[in-house]
């Protein structure tokens, strides 16, 4: 390439309409990575960067895997792993304390919440029938959504007071309310 983009109306004879001239030189990203984490035996489904250390990375796998692994990003070193029993699908950090919840595909399909760095099971979550896929967390850390491939929604109060629900379900409508703590 010679760094122009060429505008083409082919319906007249002189057809290049516009050039647009870039670069001079080869364009290229960096292509050296700083390290390579492949200790994982399936492929890798989540990721979540720690709030609380900022060289801290979770990973999770698929069904030939089950674990989440901790990852020092400095030194590239694996500092944990975790058999969780089922496919993770996805990751979140508690933004306020140190927890993370994982979602679970085949053959558990539910939300996991776990105390870090012990990696003790605090919750199951239950409710979800079909590989939950997905979550979001809300902008003051106490909420998550949860979606499953059945395009289930749920609404769970994972990381706030007891006090308040802990789950709502959306598929068009409201149709229950859970307590998990």
């Amino acid at each position: 390439m010679d760094g122009k983009i060429v505008n083409n109306d082919m319906r007249i004879r002189n057809h290049a309409v516009q050039t647009y001239n870039g670069h001079e030189r080869e364009s290229t990203g960096r292509t050296q990575w700083l390290h390579r984490l492949d200790d994982h035996l399936a492929a890798v489904k989540a990721l979540a960067w720690c709030p609380f250390q900022s060289n801290l990375l979770a990973s999770g796998a698929g069904v030939n895997d089950r674990c989440i692994k901790f990852w020092n990003t400095q030194t590239g070193a694996c500092l944990n792993s975790v058999d969780t029993g089922s496919q993770v699908c996805a990751l979140l950090w508690n933004k306020n304390d140190r927890e993370l919840l994982s979602s679970h595909g085949f053959m558990q399909y539910q939300l996991t919440l776990w105390k870090y760095p012990s990696m003790v099971k605090m919750a199951e979550l239950n409710g979800h029938t079909y590989p939950v896929l997905y979550m979001a967390q809300s902008p003051d850390g106490c909420t998550v959504a949860s979606a499953a491939t059945d395009e289930e929604l749920r609404i769970w109060n994972v990381f706030g007071t007891s006090d308040a629900p802990k789950a709502t379900v959306y598929r068009g409508t409201i149709n229950s309310y859970n307590h998990i703590r």
